[in-house]
């Protein structure tokens, strides 16, 4: 079944909903602290790319999405990719943005590890994502409604807890910019060294 995901005009139209109460601002952080060459994995409808000051490549699985993202930022390199399988070479990168996607990567630590290939040594992750509540009463209705969500977004996860998979991946989550509102993160973290790596 394909999802409101992988339908470029109903995705746009429900970031535009969010981003009035306030996704817009959270997303400015999460370009801002772009430097040097950067992915943008997920890149989605592309509304991330006009906002970045430094060279960025997006990747994005889905063709029609991909279509939307090129009108949006016609001079931006953009790849049709998965996350799980970067058609990069190791350390390319010096930051890798993130915006909502990893809730729906099948396989968030494969994803999660390709990142961290791409990423040169003193490289950055720049994530912004929703995630398992903190109140057990909405977790567990998080995890009562999630196989239906799943089904009818196209992949999407609604109770991941996509932090503790990053540390979990070998990230050291950094203290600077990190923010959590209800049930939405954003944080940036660094390749720790081998010995975290769970």
């Amino acid at each position: 079944m394909r999802g409101c995901e992988q339908i470029p005009w109903l995705y746009d139209l429900m970031c535009a909903v969010m981003e009035r109460f306030g996704l817009r601002r959270w997303r400015r952080w999460l370009v801002a602290g772009a430097r040097g060459l950067t992915l943008d994995v997920g890149c989605g409808t592309g509304r991330n790319l006009p906002l970045y000051t430094v060279r960025v490549v997006g990747l994005e699985p889905c063709p029609e999405t991909l279509a939307r993202a090129r009108r949006r930022a016609p001079r931006v390199p953009l790849v049709q990719g998965s996350v799980d399988a970067l058609p990069f070479r190791d350390g390319a990168f010096d930051t890798v943005v993130s915006g909502l996607v990893f809730c729906s990567v099948p396989d968030p630590r494969r994803g999660l590890a390709e990142v961290r290939r791409v990423l040169g040594p003193r490289g950055q992750l720049r994530m912004l994502e929703h995630v398992r509540s903190t109140a057990p009463w909405k977790a567990r209705l998080q995890d009562r409604y999630a196989a239906f969500w799943t089904r009818l977004s196209g992949g999407c996860h609604p109770n991941r807890e996509t932090e503790r998979t990053v540390e979990a991946c070998g990230f050291a989550i950094e203290d600077e910019g990190r923010r959590a509102k209800g049930d939405m993160r954003r944080f940036a973290a660094r390749p720790a060294p081998a010995s975290r790596v769970q």
